[in-house]
């Protein structure tokens, strides 16, 4: 019920909802699509018409099966509580700071809102913190390439972590892969066991990122002890204007 990543001086968890249990897996694509469509419609309601939409963004099967994953998806994400801590310390004292927040304040899905009118749509009401963020700091990435990555979550999270950092940058950024402060503490939940067999990984994440990202400036460096990366765009302009923005 609680998973836990560190990261330098910075702690996160997530605690799952006792009857539904921990976000995991494929459950990422829901904040995905959720954090698009409030992009789109400049909302922190946001509304889509049926599950079938979410399934066809992602190029899933329709079916009972696919929809009741769906459905569980967003019961476990709507029942989890993230939680976030830092500490510094100084001479004489240390300053911690903590926050936690959930990602969804309310939510209508695929059900009537009275028993006389079938309801058409579904309405789900992201939180203050969430929406916000989102609105802060929009990830530009693209949908298809999402949509190709959905059955591959270690490299979904590569790619988003990548269009979002190479977005940020202000030039060459050089990311450490071990040690505390690693990228290994910021990706996934695996541990692995040797150095090299993370570092093979990421170089085939990498080749697969590059057929769908051309551009993608990140490369292994510093005799495979770190990420080099620079400023890039994940997804190119079309008419002047980006195609999505996750």
């Amino acid at each position: 019920m609680l998973f836990e990543r560190r990261n330098g001086q910075f702690t996160f968890q997530i605690t799952g909802h006792p009857q539904f249990g921990l976000p995991f897996g494929q459950d990422r694509l829901v904040l995905i699509f959720l954090a698009t469509l409030a992009v789109r419609q400049k909302s922190q309601t946001v509304r889509l018409r049926s599950a079938a939409e979410m399934l066809d963004t992602f190029g899933m099967a329709k079916g009972g099966k696919e929809y009741r994953r769906i459905v569980a998806a967003f019961e476990r994400i709507f029942g989890a509580t993230m939680f976030f801590s830092t500490e510094r310390s100084a001479a004489a004292s240390t300053v911690v700071h903590r926050g936690r927040f959930h990602f969804l304040r309310e939510a209508e899905i695929w059900h009537s809102r009275s028993a006389e009118v079938p309801s058409n749509e579904n309405v789900i009401t992201l939180s203050d913190e969430f929406y916000s963020e989102i609105a802060s700091h929009p990830i530009p990435a693209d949908l298809e390439a999402v949509r190709v990555l959905a059955a591959a979550p270690a490299l979904l999270d590569l790619f988003l972590w990548l269009s979002y950092r190479c977005f940020v940058a202000k030039g060459p950024e050089i990311i450490p892969l071990f040690g505390p402060y690693g990228l290994t503490q910021q990706l996934g939940c695996i541990e692995y066991s040797r150095p090299s067999r993370f570092r093979a990984m990421l170089e085939q994440w990498l080749r697969t990122i590059r057929c769908l990202w051309p551009q993608c400036p990140a490369t292994i460096c510093g005799e495979g002890k770190a990420l080099k990366m620079d400023r890039e765009f994940a997804i190119l302009p079309q008419g002047g204007e980006t195609r999505y923005n996750v």
